[in-house]
Formats: C-alpha cells, sequence, structure tokens
C-alpha cells in the first residue's frame, strides 16, 4: 500500500507528540484540518479514515496522537484535558510554521472527548478558522457559572500561562478504558464502547492499550465548553449522535452548547450513537463524512 502522508513529530510544552501530516490532493492553496482521538483512541484506530477522505477531497491534515497516547511522549495512558487542549494549541503552531502550501485557514477536528476539546481550545486561539466537533463530550449535567466573561478570562490565563503540576487533582484509574464485564469496572461503561475499542483497538500497529489515568487538575475554573462556547468566533460544526450512549455526550448539554455559540454554526444529529461514524466505511462513517465535507467546503 502506498504512504499518503509524512511522518511528524512537534513538541506541546516539553513532550514530543508524533503523528502524521497528509498533504492535501489539489494545485491550489490549501485549508489545513487539525485532528485527534477521543478518550485514550489512536490515530489508527478509524480517525485516519477520515483525514485520508479530507486529503483526497483537496485539504491538508495533521493528525497527531494525544501525549502518553500510542506514538506520543509524556506519562503513559495519562488524560488530562488541559495539557490535551495544550496539544492542539502546540499543533496548530507548528502547522502554521511548516513550509506546505496552505491558504491560512486552519481549522480544529475533534470527536467525543477531543470534540469538548475543540470547543475549548477554539475559543482561545486567534484566528482558528473553523471548528468541527464530533459527538462531544460536553458534560453529564449542566454547570451555573455566575459571571462567564471573568471565568473564561480565567480559563484562558491558566490556558496560557497556567502550571498545572500547582495544582491538586482529581484522579480516577488506573482504570480499564472499557470492560464487557462491570464487575470490573471500566472508564466507559456501554457495550457499544467495548465493542467499538475491541474491533479498532485491536488492529495491527494501534499501540492501543486498555487501561488509563483520567486527572483533573482542581483548577479555579472548569476545562469545558459550557463555559467557552459563549466565546466562540469561529464556523462551528457539531455533530451529534442519534441515541449516544456516552452519558458525558448528553444531548441536552451539547444542545446548551451550540446555542451558546454566537457565530456561525450548524447543529447535525447522525445515526449510529456514539461510535458508529468511527467505524470505518459504515453508513453512519459516510453520513458524517458528507456533513463534514459540505461545512468544510467553504474555506477553500
Amino acid at each position: 500500500m502506498i504512504k499518503t502522508y509524512e511522518d511528524i513529530e512537534f513538541f506541546s510544552d516539553d513532550i514530543l507528540l508524533r503523528g502524521r501530516f497528509y498533504l492535501g490532493l489539489g494545485s491550489s492553496l490549501l485549508p489545513s484540518i487539525i485532528m485527534a482521538h477521543g478518550t485514550s483512541a489512536t490515530i489508527t484506530m478509524g480517525i485516519n479514515h477520515y483525514a485520508k477522505k479530507f486529503q483526497e477531497k483537496g485539504f491538508n491534515v495533521l493528525l497527531y496522537d494525544h501525549e502518553g497516547m500510542g506514538l506520543s511522549d509524556g506519562k503513559p495512558q495519562l488524560m488530562n484535558p488541559w495539557t490535551q487542549g495544550r496539544g492542539y494549541k502546540n499543533a496548530y503552531n507548528y502547522l502554521k510554521n511548516k513550509n506546505y502550501l496552505h491558504n491560512n485557514k486552519f481549522l480544529l477536528w475533534g470527536e467525543s472527548f477531543s470534540g469538548m476539546l475543540v470547543l475549548v481550545v477554539g475559543a482561545l486561539i486567534k484566528n482558528v478558522s473553523g471548528i468541527i466537533s464530533v459527538t462531544p463530550s460536553c458534560g453529564a449535567e449542566q454547570i451555573k457559572f455566575k459571571n462567564k466573561l471573568e471565568d473564561f478570562n480565567t480559563l484562558k490565563d491558566i490556558f496560557f500561562n497556567g502550571k498545572l503540576d500547582a495544582y491538586s487533582n482529581e484522579v480516577i484509574g488506573p482504570i480499564a478504558v472499557v470492560s464487557n464485564n462491570q464487575e470490573k469496572p471500566s472508564l466507559l461503561v456501554p457495550k457499544e464502547a467495548y465493542d467499538w475499542f475491541m474491533a479498532l483497538g485491536k488492529s495491527k500497529n494501534s499501540k492501543w492499550k486498555n487501561i488509563i489515568t483520567r486527572v483533573v487538575p482542581r483548577t479555579e475554573v472548569p476545562f469545558t465548553p459550557q463555559l467557552t462556547a459563549s466565546f466562540i468566533n469561529s464556523p462551528t460544526l457539531i455533530i451529534t449522535g442519534k441515541n449516544d450512549e456516552i452519558i458525558q455526550a448528553n444531548l441536552k448539554v451539547q444542545k446548551e452548547v451550540y446555542k451558546d455559540i454566537p457565530s456561525d454554526k450548524k447543529l447535525i444529529e447522525i445515526n449510529g450513537g456514539h461510535f458508529g461514524c468511527l467505524y470505518p466505511n459504515s453508513s453512519a462513517f459516510k453520513e458524517n463524512i458528507k456533513y463534514q465535507l459540505s461545512f468544510l467546503n467553504k474555506f477553500k
């Protein structure tokens, strides 16, 4: 099989992250998409099929593994929303400084936990051209804020300047990502999660491991799109899954986040629950690609 990408690496703070760069097909200057997977998943677990489709349709793609996952360095199998969010920021900076053909339009793409990340980071980075958030984990319940502008500025300061090691942490794990027997609890409970991770995570060269530690620093404000949505200035596409099985992807909360976004936006619901669109070439995958390309084409 012909390799259609180059292997790349870049630093996020002092941690080396690794992934792939897909140069879009076409003779003109092209938009660029920055992509990462959700909870513990790696770049060969379905998301690479999206990257390949985007490449074929004339988009550059930077696809990478989060810190501690897959190909990337860092504390193994440890996920922290703040450090993963900074990963997107540093991927964006790396891509802007990379010598390749682009039209100076950069979009953030994420699904599930990363779908949540891009709705936060997209409000923080200047000049992000657009955001695609697929089945985002916006929260199980709504959070009330007394002063969103003040809290947003606090979040922004922590994101760009905060020393995360200075905070105590809420820690879950080490724990299995998925399990078919909840007498041995896992972070993600639904059978659909187990089925998907077993199908894609066990594929050759995935480097996926069924173990995770979730760390959330006890910062003054939470890292959540429920706070940042009101400050998103970029065109945004949110795709939700019918009958989403993941508690953190509560449709009511997703819709409230969507409602708060003041910029040009679109909300689409697709079949397949949380995981259907992550099976390559499934009907949900094809439906998802169709809606995303319709959104993306206006950036050419």
